[in-house]
C-alpha cells in the first residue's frame, strides 16, 4: 500500500498545512488552485481519512491531520537531507574509485605509476586496483573503470582509445641458430611457440595490410603472463608473440630478435572503459579525464 502513495501529493498537503491557505500553497508549488486540491483529494482517497477541514472561508487540520503532518515534515526533512548528502558527495573529489586492469608492464608499470599520481594530486580518492585477468562485467563486478587490450565487443560501454601497443614475434638467436629460421607464418607449426591467451596467430604482409594469414601455434611452455614468456623465450624455448613494451632492451642487444621481416603482428588497440552515465561522479570524472591526457606521458621511451 505505501508504495502506491504519491511523494508529490504529501508535499503538497504539507504545503497547505504550514500556510494554511489553498491559494498561498498553490503559489508556492506553481500550480493552479484547483491542482492543489487535487492533490489533497488524492491523498485523503488513499488513505480513507481527512486531513483538512476545508470551507469556503478556513481550513483547519483535524486531528489525524495533525499527527500525520508531523511525521510527514520529519520525513521530508530525512529525504531532503538525503538528496543534499547524495548530490554534495558526487560533486565532492572523495571516495571510491573500482578499477580492473590488465597486469604485466602496462598495468603493474604504467597504469599504476598514473594511479599513484592520480591519488598526490586527490588524496580524499580511495582506488582499489584488480589484476584480474578475466573479462569482467562492470555492473556485475562493481567496477567504475576497466582497461583493456584488443578489440572490443559493443557492450553499451564507453570506451576511449589511450594507445595502439605494438606487437612483435620474437625468438632468442641461440633458439633460431639451433633449430632454423622460418621464412613465412605458415610455418610456425614446425617450430615450438610460447603460447600465452592466443592459440591463433594473426599475420599481416608488412606492405600489404589486405594480405594476412592467421596460424593455429602450439609448444612446451604455455603461461598468460608477459614477463614469463620472454625468459622462456630468453631460455631459447621457442617463439614468442609479446608486446615491444616488454622487451625493448633484449631487442636492442639482441638477446632477442624479429623472427619475420615480411610478416608483423597487428598493433593491438588499449582501451579504458566506463560507464555511460550523464551522471557520473566528479571523482571518476577526473579520473578519467586525468587518463585520457596523461596517459601517454607514462610511456617509456622506446
Amino acid at each position: 500500500m505505501n508504495s502506491e502513495i504519491n511523494l508529490v501529493d504529501i508535499r503538497a498537503f504539507v504545503v497547505i498545512a504550514e500556510l494554511g491557505n489553498f491559494t498561498q500553497a498553490a503559489e508556492a508549488l506553481g500550480c493552479s488552485r484547483s491542482h492543489i486540491s487535487k492533490q489533497l483529494l488524492s491523498l485523503e482517497t488513499f488513505l480513507g481519512v481527512t486531513l483538512i477541514v476545508r470551507t469556503t472561508r478556513t481550513q483547519r487540520l483535524t486531528e489525524q491531520g495533525e499527527s500525520f503532518l508531523l511525521q510527514c515534515q520529519q520525513a521530508l526533512q530525512q529525504i531532503d537531507m538525503a538528496v543534499a548528502t547524495t548530490v554534495e558527495s558526487a560533486k565532492q573529489l572523495k571516495g571510491n574509485i573500482y578499477i580492473n586492469c590488465v597486469g604485466g608492464v602496462i598495468g603493474e608499470e604504467i597504469v599504476v605509476q598514473l594511479v599513484n599520481d592520480f591519488i598526490q594530486l586527490y588524496p580524499d580518492i580511495t582506488i582499489d586496483l584488480d589484476f584480474s585477468s578475466q573479462r569482467v562485467d562492470l555492473i556485475e563486478d562493481h567496477f567504475d573503470v576497466v582497461f583493456r587490450m584488443g578489440e572490443l565487443a559493443d557492450s553499451g560501454l564507453i570506451a576511449r582509445k589511450l594507445m595502439d601497443i605494438k606487437n612483435c614475434t620474437l625468438a632468442s638467436p641461440e633458439y633460431l641458430a639451433h633449430y632454423g629460421h622460418p621464412t613465412h607464418p605458415n610455418q610456425l607449426n614446425k617450430f615450438a611457440c610460447i603460447v600465452g591467451s592466443i592459440n591463433h596467430w594473426r599475420f599481416e604482409k608488412v606492405d600489404s595490410a589486405k594480405e594476412s594469414i592467421e596460424v593455429a601455434i602450439k609448444g612446451n611452455f604455455r603461461c598468460k603472463n608477459g614477463r614469463a614468456m620472454k625468459v622462456s623465450a630468453l631460455a631459447g624455448n621457442g617463439i614468442v608473440r609479446l608486446p615491444y613494451l616488454y622487451c625493448p632492451e633484449e631487442i636492442r642487444t639482441n638477446q632477442l630478435v624479429e623472427v619475420f621481416t615480411d610478416w608483423h603482428i597487428p598493433d593491438t588497440p588499449f582501451y579504458v572503459l566506463y560507464h555511460k552515465d550523464k551522471f557520473q561522479p566528479e571523482r571518476l570524472k577526473k579520473f578519467i579525464q586525468f587518463t585520457h591526457e596523461k596517459f601517454k606521458s607514462y610511456l617509456p621511451d622506446l
